[in-house]
């Protein structure tokens, strides 16, 4: 199974402030929809709860939620308190591609010990206030794509999407 990345962040990692993303990008939401559907979904609490509740859990996606808290509950997801638990129930899946998606704890806890296959990095260029961070500084591998979108009515910041692989 690979493990991916996909995340969007500032040019210092800025992901968020509050719980909340720093931007509204559609082609950017357009991607992250067409990379994860059908596929598991790995996040953290604070990740899921940032989701707008009508969009809860992610449709057409196996949410697999890690927290501390034993009692936690989140109605159509998967429940774990390890990340390694998480990434068992998408093995035991046969899943393909198990697919992180926040937030700045998760990530960096698979960045810095290298559990990567793959990271689809959306780098917003710009520079944001934020209180949660992608770990930029643990990018290993290879660029093997990138794409530049201008900033437009519909998107305040212009973006690149970068992909890279691992192995």
């Amino acid at each position: 199974m690979k493990i991916s990345i996909i995340v969007a962040a500032g040019e210092n990692g800025e992901i968020g402030k509050d719980n909340q993303l720093l931007w509204h990008l559609p082609t950017d939401m357009k991607f992250f929809k067409r990379k994860t559907t059908g596929h598991h979904v790995l996040m953290g609490r604070n990740s899921y709860e940032s989701i707008p509740e009508k969009y809860r859990p992610l449709p057409n996606r196996v949410n697999i939620v890690v927290s501390r808290n034993i009692n936690y509950e989140a109605s159509g997801c998967v429940i774990k308190h390890s990340i390694e638990e998480a990434i068992e129930v998408a093995r035991n899946a046969n899943e393909t591609e198990l697919f992180v998606i926040g937030g700045g704890q998760i990530y960096k806890y698979f960045m810095e010990r290298n559990l990567v296959d793959v990271l689809y990095l959306t780098r917003v260029h710009n520079s944001f206030d934020a209180d949660t961070f992608f770990p930029l500084e643990e990018i290993k591998g290879r660029l093997d794509m990138i794409t530049h979108i201008s900033s437009d009515d519909k998107h305040q910041f212009s973006f690149s999407f970068e992909k890279y692989l691992n192995h």
